[in-house]
């Protein structure tokens, strides 16, 4: 039972008013009238909308973009211009995808804000006080997970924790808060959030992995100690091992159910969004998928890289790799990586399995323990538990098959931490995390300008160019415009 489903069922038991009528509610972006949020549905909807925010372009494409093409994961595409900006390294502060995820990340955030506003304030007997701080619980933990990839993504930004519809500028015009005071704002939210949420909603998967438990907020809370720019690694495990003590049991399955798009809300799942096809249908596998899944000719928009599929050919790590990339022979255009001629066989993106007519089931994780293992690992080696480290990286290369890890890589801590490193690229590429790694490991400089990928139309290598002002993304031209209290990045 997914987290809609539920509220229809509510509603259903309720008899509050019709479910047409519930369902067909704004999505909450602004208070609309002054007893908006008087009943407990109404409440319930308005945290419903605050999830489908992960529905927005920021979470279902622009973070792959951000992610994996700003990398060495994936090249550019199609023909999208913007998205070539993205991939070279070139990325302008009109680049819409950069908006976009600006302005979809701080709609959420406002959602999630006015939920916190409003539910003190609803007296509806149904809304029983366990109830009304869970919501609470699940809006803190959004908004946090929001400043999470908006402080990765441009560093220091504007924290905004209130709902209001005030257009002074004193109220609208807002500075950027150090990346430092962002993520203290995040650990606090989500400490709070640790502090109102259950482990689990009772024994529905499919509801348990839609919302927000406390082995979510455990999770994003050890991933914001390891990210932040002084990083908390004794904090970090401490919330890894509240993770692995919650009852909802989180454990690694096969690696093929993980992406083969029938094992939905899974073991390892800790979170996820809830694509159920149709109006709730995700069109990114659309964008990815090769034509004879997709039922397509046009060329795809992003492409795996030869560096990602050389990292995976250098393990002889066959079962990630073809969970994650699919050779096709293809004679609809030409790639001007893999082989420049019509009949080249090229790889194509491949953890989202189904495309369904840009309305596909296939779901995407917000968090998942896999993720979570790797942090530890990296962790343990970090404050020189370097041994431990080895064994938590060695159980997720035994799950594919893989031998443990070579004294070579075990020797000591710089040569393990670039193991992991390695290890993360692998389980977790096309999951919008490896410009965060390259980041946190301090590695992304040096790992773009020594990235050879050559463009066989002239056989050139591309030159990436890549300095410390492009580790963030421009703040986008239509905010600063907006915004003259807000500074903007460093130039490109």
């Amino acid at each position: 039972m997914n987290i809609k489903a539920y509220i229809i069922i509510s509603c259903m038991a309720f008899s509050l008013w019709s479910c047409d009528d519930f369902l067909d509610l704004e999505p909450i972006s602004e208070e609309t009238t002054a007893t908006a949020y008087d009943s407990y549905s109404q409440i319930e909807a308005a945290l419903t909308g605050t999830y489908e925010s992960f529905q927005s372009d920021a979470y279902v494409w622009n973070n792959i973009l951000f992610q994996d093409v700003r990398s060495d994961n994936h090249y550019a595409g199609g023909d999208n211009a913007e998205i070539f900006e993205i991939d070279f390294l070139n990325i302008s502060a009109t680049n819409s995808k950069v908006y976009q995820s600006w302005s979809n990340i701080y709609n959420a955030i406002l959602k999630a804000n006015i939920v916190l506003k409003k539910v003190d304030d609803v007296h509806d007997v149904l809304l029983t006080e366990e109830r009304r701080q869970q919501i609470k619980g699940e809006a803190y933990f959004l908004r946090a997970y929001h400043y999470y990839n908006l402080v990765n993504l441009w560093g220091g930004v504007p924290l905004i924790l209130t709902a209001t519809t005030s257009t002074k500028a004193s109220d609208v015009n807002i500075e950027r808060s150090s990346a430092e005071r962002v993520y203290e704002q995040i650990l606090a939210d989500l400490d709070t959030s640790i502090s109102l949420l259950p482990d689990t909603y009772g024994d529905e998967a499919s509801i348990n992995k839609a919302r927000a438990t406390t082995g979510a907020a455990n999770a994003l809370a050890a991933k914001a100690c390891a990210q932040k720019p002084s990083p908390n690694y004794a904090k970090a495990l401490e919330y890894i091992a509240a993770v692995e003590a919650s009852e909802a049991n989180y454990e690694l399955i096969d690696y093929n159910y993980l992406f083969d798009g029938n094992h939905h809300n899974n073991a390892e799942s800790i979170l996820e969004i809830q694509y159920l096809g149709g109006d709730e249908g995700n069109w990114g596998p659309q964008m990815l998928l090769p034509p004879s899944v997709s039922g397509d000719t046009w060329r795809k928009f992003i492409t795996p890289s030869h560096d990602l599929v050389n990292a995976f050919e250098a393990e002889g790590d066959d079962i990630r790799m073809n969970a994650t990339l699919l050779f096709e022979e293809i004679n609809d255009w030409v790639d001007e990586y893999w082989g420049n001629a019509m009949g080249t066989s090229i790889p194509f993106a491949y953890k989202w399995k189904n495309a369904m007519g840009w309305a596909s089931t296939d779901r995407q994780y917000i968090l998942r323990y896999g993720d979570i293992v790797l942090l530890k690992a990296e962790v343990l080696n970090e404050t020189g538990k370097l041994s431990e480290a080895v064994s938590e990286v060695n159980r997720i290369r035994a799950r594919v098959n893989l031998n443990p890890l070579t004294s070579d890589k075990t020797s000591s801590k710089e040569t393990l931490r670039l193991a992991i490193l390695n290890e993360r690229r692998l389980e977790l590429a096309q999951e919008g995390q490896r410009w965060d790694d390259l980041l946190r490991y301090g590695t992304v400089t040096e790992t773009m300008n020594n990235l050879t990928e050559i463009d066989l139309r002239d056989n050139q290598a591309i030159e990436y160019n890549m300095t410390d002002a492009k580790k963030l993304l421009p703040i986008p031209q239509q905010e600063l415009d907006r915004n003259t209290a807000l500074d903007p990045n460093p130039s490109n």
